[in-house]
């Protein structure tokens, strides 16, 4: 069922090879009043994809996932924006919450969402990645993302709130691309500047807690291999991040 919606939204989502995945997040959020997409350079068939479903397409070359997004916010139709990465897709009682929702009168300036991780095909529900609480509907006149090139965030003037259901991700195709795509954000916050040195124990002592707090204590063991091999990983990317901050210290 779609709500007849009292304010305007546009949906706006940043690609980069997603052919995989376009059509199923476009289809997800087809009762949006504009679909865009900001592609930085997609060489599959991601924009002629977009295009078939009614999406209007702007190329725009990569400018880091903050300003990225910003952009992508500056080139919406409407003031109300639900911002996706092309690897995001919304669950019908997301889609549904979100349009009674802009069928009444929002009263925040911003609203987060729930999201849920695939990882090697199992849905991930323990450990470090659910839940997974993040701002990614809002008023641009009241809200719009920071310039951080990674681990970007949503910044709001007035007050946040929670909308119902579950913002699904697929997290990588593959392990290698899914530790390529780890390397290549631990060397973005490495070049960051950071006020603290790094000593020999934030190597040793902030992975294990990494580990330790997402298998054991938040239970990610109970998601099986991929729950191991996901917290494994989440401990190697806190140590290979402050090993590269490190090696730029010296």
């Amino acid at each position: 069922m779609v709500a007849l919606m009292n304010e305007a939204l546009s949906v706006v989502i940043i690609t980069h090879n997603e052919e995989k995945n376009i059509v199923r997040c476009l289809k997800s959020v087809q009762w949006a009043n504009e679909i865009l997409v900001i592609d930085s350079g997609s060489q599959d068939r991601t924009c002629d994809l977009a295009r078939e479903i009614g999406a209007r397409v702007i190329s725009q070359p990569w400018l880091g996932f903050g300003p990225q997004k910003r952009f992508a916010t500056a080139q919406a139709k409407h003031n109300w924006v639900l911002s996706l990465d092309g690897d995001e897709w919304l669950s019908p009682e997301l889609s549904q919450s979100i349009q009674d929702l802009l069928a009444s009168t929002p009263q925040k300036s911003a609203y987060q969402v729930r999201r849920r991780h695939y990882f090697m095909g199992k849905l991930l529900r323990h450990g470090i990645s659910y839940p997974d609480d993040i701002t990614r509907l809002y008023h641009r006149e009241k809200a719009n993302w920071n310039e951080n090139p990674v681990h970007e965030s949503v910044q709001y003037q007035g007050s946040l709130s929670f909308v119902k259901g579950d913002l699904l991700h697929e997290s990588a195709p593959s392990l290698d691309r899914y530790i390529a795509k780890l390397n290549q954000y631990t060397t973005i916050q490495s070049e960051q500047k950071k006020t603290h040195m790094i000593h020999f124990l934030h190597l040793i002592l902030l992975p294990c807690w990494q580990f330790l707090r997402g298998y054991v204590f938040k239970l990610g063991f109970m998601d099986g291999v991929p729950g191991l091999c996901h917290n494994v990983i989440a401990a190697f990317n806190c140590f290979l991040r402050y090993a590269k901050r490190k090696e730029r210290q010296h």
